[in-house]
Parts: structure tokens; C-alpha cells; sequence
């Protein structure tokens, strides 16, 4: 009997906001494991007594990488983990946006502004723009801003290097008003669904502000050359290594082609409750891992 464990974030005394982690569980028990989701900075757990550790829903990571990545590096060393540490480590920091665009996959242009450096050059004086941190999850200290709101991203980006955190600069893609947000998901090496979602940041919402991370999400049809794309950002990963499940996420850019606006390797929603079908493919990618 295979031993599993999902990796998910400590709510507290609310609920989990994870809707797939009781279906995968349920699943994962009738194919007949032993499977258990436990927070991943719970010092009680022995992450090294199963035979697989699959990151799930981590969703506090974002604003304590410093504890998480060497705690993925800890569990990779004990037992087999996905995806593994050193994946984690590079998903982590969206300055990957740039290894995937020398690798010559089409991503949102993108500028990297770190504490020290000047503000005001990075700003696009002809467009809107978005800033939003290297370290990040839904749309957590992300805004839209316009050529005059200058002085208001400024801040944002004082805002953002006083807690250390290095801001991504990157024109706003209209497209995505026109026609959303793409998620390519695979599990296993194969694409397992997508999903279509709307705009996140709307004008004048602050950066601080809580916000909508998956509007209107509907089930997608990737095209040719969505799929296309998506499969070249995976080819760019370094070191080619075996992933258990990744998302694509897409934008059309001004020419119209998909581009990639971020590859979530670390901790993607799977949208199990939009794919309902997905579930068993979730399910024996997650046992064959486990079996390894």
C-alpha cells in the first residue's frame, strides 16, 4: 500500500480553501492507499515515512520562501517529492520568465526591478503596466496601473523593497480583456485539461487589496498553438527534469500568439471541481509516482 502525502498550507480555524484536496484524498484511498494531507510547516509530521510527499496546496509559500524551499530541499532528501526541490527552487522566483525567454518561448515581456535600483526607468510611459513581486500567488501585491499613476507604482515598488522583494514590471496585455487567461494543465506528462479565466487586476484596484484570483473560470479547448507553447515552456525547464504536474498559464499578446504569462510548477489549483473527469488521471499519475 502506497503512502502519500499532500503538502497544503495550515488555514487556522477556517476551512481549507483547497476544494480538490478532500476529492484526491477520497480517490487516492479507494485506489488504496494510505493517504493523508498535513500542513507543510508542521514540525510533527515525518515527511520521510511515505513514499511520496506531492506539494499541493502550499499556499502561504509565496511570502515565506525562505522556509519553504529549504523545507522542499529537506523532504526531497528524505523521500520522493513533487515537484522536486530543485524545480521548486527555480519555479519559485518568477525571474524564470527570462530563462524561458532566452530559451525562445514567447513570455510577457518582463523588467525586474530589485530594492535598490532606480524606480522611475522601468516604468512604461505609453502603457498601462503591471507590477507585481518575483515571489508571488494571487495577485498578491499586484496592480494595473496607468501612464499617470507613475507616482502611485512608485510607491508600490517602495512599498515592495522595503519587505525585500524584487517587483516585475510588465506592460498590461490587453488580450486577456478580450479573450482571458488560459491554463494548460498536465499530470503525469500528458495534458490533463485547461481552463479559461478573466482579467484579475482591474483599474484602480490596490495593490494591497484582496482580490478575485480565478474570475469566471470556465473550461477551455486549448488550440494547436496554445498547446504549442505550453509544451515549449515545459521543454525549457532546466535540467529536463520528470515533472508530475505543471500549468501553463497564457495571454494573447499584441500579435495575437499566445504567450506565456506564468508556468506554475510549485503549487498550481488543479480545478478538480471544473474537471470532474480529471480526477482518476490525478489519481493513477499520483500512485505510478508513488510506485517508483
Amino acid at each position: 500500500m502506497p503512502r502519500i502525502a499532500l503538502a497544503t498550507y495550515d488555514p487556522g480555524t477556517e476551512p481549507n480553501r483547497d476544494q480538490d484536496l478532500p476529492v484526491l484524498l477520497l480517490a487516492l484511498a479507494d485506489a488504496g492507499a494510505e493517504a493523508v494531507a498535513r500542513p507543510w510547516d508542521d514540525p510533527e509530521t515525518e515527511w520521510g515515512a511515505h513514499d511520496l510527499v506531492v506539494i499541493r496546496s502550499a499556499w502561504d509559500y509565496s511570502w515565506r520562501a525562505d522556509e519553504f524551499v529549504p523545507w522542499a530541499e529537506r523532504v526531497g532528501k528524505a523521500t520522493r517529492i513533487a515537484n522536486p526541490a530543485e524545480v521548486v527552487r527555480w519555479n519559485t522566483d518568477k525571474r524564470y520568465l527570462g530563462d524561458l525567454a532566452a530559451a525562445g518561448v514567447p513570455v510577457v515581456p518582463t523588467r525586474y526591478v530589485a530594492p535598490g535600483d532606480p524606480a522611475g526607468p522601468a516604468l512604461p510611459v505609453d502603457r498601462d503596466f503591471v507590477v507585481k513581486p518575483t515571489f508571488g500567488a494571487g495577485a498578491r501585491f499586484a496592480a494595473r496601473y496607468t501612464p499617470g499613476e507613475h507616482g502611485t507604482a512608485v510607491r508600490h515598488l517602495a512599498r515592495m523593497h522595503e519587505e525585500g522583494l524584487t517587483a516585475m514590471v510588465q506592460p498590461y496585455v490587453s488580450g486577456i480583456d478580450v479573450s482571458g487567461e488560459r491554463a494548460l494543465q498536465f499530470f503525469g506528462g500528458r495534458l490533463l485539461h485547461a481552463s479559461r479565466k478573466r482579467a484579475v487586476l482591474t483599474p484602480g484596484t490596490a495593490y494591497d487589496a484582496d482580490k478575485v484570483a480565478h474570475p469566471d473560470l470556465e473550461t477551455w479547448t486549448p488550440t494547436p498553438a496554445e498547446l504549442a507553447v505550453a509544451e515549449s515552456a515545459l521543454a525549457a525547464v532546466p535540467d529536463a527534469p520528470e515533472l508530475l504536474y505543471a500549468r501553463v498559464d497564457l495571454v494573447d499578446g499584441a500579435d495575437g500568439r499566445p504567450q506565456v504569462m506564468e508556468l506554475e510548477l510549485v503549487e498550481p489549483n488543479l480545478f478538480l471541481f471544473l474537471h470532474p473527469g480529471s480526477v482518476a488521471g490525478v489519481t493513477e499519475a499520483i500512485l505510478t509516482a508513488a510506485r517508483r
